[in-house]
C-alpha cells in the first residue's frame, strides 16, 4: 500500500469512531506495526489534521475536519448510491426528496472520472416492495425526534384495540415495508414500538422530555440485546 493510501486511510478510520481508538486496534485494521501507525499519525498531526490523544490512550479526529470529495473511492460511491435509492423507494415524500437532493449534490462537486460510479452505480434497491401507508406525518415525527418534542397518538394494536398516548420518540426503524417508531411510552411506562400505518391520530406537542434522546436510545439498545429471539415490532400490552 502506498503511504499517501495508508494516510488517508488512518483519517477515514478516525472519522468512522466518535470515541478515541486505541493504536491496536488501528493497526490490526491497517495491517501495519504500532511503529509504523504511530509514525503515520506524527506525520498527520505535523501536517495540520486535528488528530487528539496519545499511544496507549487512544485517538480521536478533531471536528470539522472533512475531506474533499475527491477521495471518494468507488465502491464508497456505490454504497453511498445504494443507501439513497432505497431510501428514495421507501422513505417518506420528503425523506425521498432528501435523498434525491443529496445525490445532486454529491453529483454536483464530484471529479468527472468519479460520476459513473454514483449515477451509474449497478447496485439496485429492489423496485417491487409495496410500502404501506403511513397514517402520521413522517416529517413531523422526525423533527420532533431531533428536538426532543413530545407527541400525542391515537393507535390501534393488531387486535383491533385503541388506545391515546404520550410518547417520546427516540427513533424510526425503517422496513422494506413498514416503518416503525421507537419511543418512550408514559403510559406503560415502558419502551414501545408503534407502526405507522398504525397510528390513528397524532399531534407534535410542545412539551420537551428531559432525558437526551441518545440516551434513550442506548436504554432502548441495551434491553433489546437482553431479550431472547427478535424483538416485538408493535405495541405492546
Amino acid at each position: 500500500m502506498r503511504r499517501a493510501d495508508r494516510l488517508l486511510r488512518v483519517i477515514q478510520l478516525l472519522r468512522r469512531h466518535r470515541r478515541p481508538v486505541t493504536g491496536r486496534v488501528m493497526a490490526e485494521e491497517l495491517e501495519i506495526s504500532l511503529r509504523t501507525l504511530y509514525r503515520d499519525i506524527a506525520d498527520l498531526i505535523t501536517d495540520g489534521v486535528p488528530i487528539r490523544g496519545e499511544a496507549g490512550v487512544g485517538y480521536v479526529l478533531g471536528e470539522g475536519y472533512d475531506l474533499p470529495p475527491l477521495m471518494f473511492k468507488a465502491d464508497e460511491l456505490e454504497a453511498v448510491m445504494l443507501g439513497l435509492r432505497w431510501v428514495a423507494k421507501r422513505g417518506d415524500p420528503d425523506l425521498a426528496r432528501a435523498a434525491l437532493d443529496t445525490a445532486a449534490k454529491i453529483g454536483t462537486v464530484l471529479p468527472a472520472n468519479l460520476k459513473p460510479f454514483l449515477y451509474d452505480s449497478s447496485l439496485i434497491a429492489s423496485p417491487f416492495s409495496k410500502n404501506t401507508e403511513d397514517r402520521i406525518d413522517m416529517a413531523a415525527v422526525r423533527k420532533a425526534i431531533r428536538e426532543q418534542h413530545k407527541v400525542s397518538i391515537h393507535y390501534r394494536a393488531e387486535d383491533g384495540a385503541e388506545s391515546s398516548r404520550i410518547i417520546w420518540p427516540i427513533g424510526i426503524s425503517y422496513y422494506d415495508a413498514q416503518r416503525i417508531i421507537i419511543a418512550w411510552c408514559e403510559m406503560r411506562q415502558g419502551f414501545r414500538s408503534f407502526r405507522t400505518d398504525r397510528v390513528i391520530a397524532s399531534e407534535v406537542l410542545k412539551e420537551k422530555y428531559k432525558e437526551r434522546r441518545k440516551a434513550l436510545l442506548s436504554k432502548w439498545q441495551d434491553g433489546i440485546r437482553k431479550e431472547v429471539g427478535q424483538p416485538q415490532l408493535d405495541v405492546f400490552s
